[in-house]
């Protein structure tokens, strides 16, 4: 009888935000399929479940809100509670708007923020003194922080903000020997075109967006998890880098 092989990630424990849909919840399975614990937070309770139940024993949930910072300190008593110390952050919740810059309102462009900068701020903050030496934090950007596209603008800063700290973090937190790395998807198919707009409008609008990018194709979910499952673990002598999965949209 052949032994079977060690789990990659057998005894890592990680956090990630936003972990009951899209790239979150994809890249929860990819490391719990390779042994590893990981606690995901979500806003929607129904959601979560669903995620809680197709992760599997390995996965605790918790109903939290990146925008309230009462709800990351709970996060953070939860992961100490659960877990003690964990291994990997990923810092993945966030929301995108489609407005014209004409019509931005100052609610849309603070909720943005918030959600989108100043939520991981604080969550890499309070989860920071969680982190054993070694840790790796993957922050989740977008192509569109060093490109100019129309009608997410306040989007965009959000995410050129969360590049910046990005670096700021990392040279921070090194002496505690914790990377700080973030990954920059472009066009990824999760569905989230579909959820926010009409149907019509947003095939249409994929397909306008295929054409832009030099792979003439969008990014499946599982390449992005594969990245940052790398920054968090295996990129060793890497910190402060933003790793592009985009196609070549950002690069060529």
């Amino acid at each position: 009888m052949e032994n079977n092989p060690v789990s990659k990630y057998a005894g890592k424990k990680v956090v990630i935000t936003g972990g009951s849909s899209g790239l979150g919840l994809v890249t929860a399975k990819l490391l719990v399929d390779e042994g590893a614990r990981v606690l995901i937070t979500g806003r929607t309770q129904a959601k979560l479940d669903s995620a809680r139940e197709e992760l599997g024993s390995n996965a605790v949930s918790l109903l939290s809100d990146t925008a309230s910072l009462t709800d990351i300190d709970r996060l953070a008593d939860r992961v100490k509670d659960e877990f003690g110390t964990i291994d990997a952050l990923f810092v993945n919740a966030g929301i995108t708007r489609y407005i014209p810059f004409e019509s931005m309102s100052e609610d849309v462009y603070d909720e943005l923020h918030t959600i989108n900068a100043k939520g991981p701020y604080f969550t890499v903050q309070k989860l920071a003194p969680l982190l054993n030496e070694g840790s790796g934090v993957v922050l989740t950007t977008s192509i569109t922080n060093v490109l100019g596209i129309p009608m997410i603008s306040a989007y965009s800063a959000s995410k050129a903000a969360l590049r910046s700290m990005t670096r700021s973090l990392a040279r921070e937190l090194l002496p505690r020997k914790i990377r700080v790395n973030a990954v920059s998807p472009g066009p990824i198919d999760t569905g989230i075109l579909e959820r926010s707009m009409p149907k019509e409008i947003a095939e249409q609008t994929k397909e306008q967006m295929k054409q832009q990018i030099p792979m003439l194709r969008f990014g499946d979910p599982a390449e992005v998890a594969k990245a940052v499952a790398f920054l968090a673990f295996e990129a060793t002598y890497t910190t402060g880098a933003e790793f592009p999965v985009d196609g070549g949209g950002s690069q060529i």
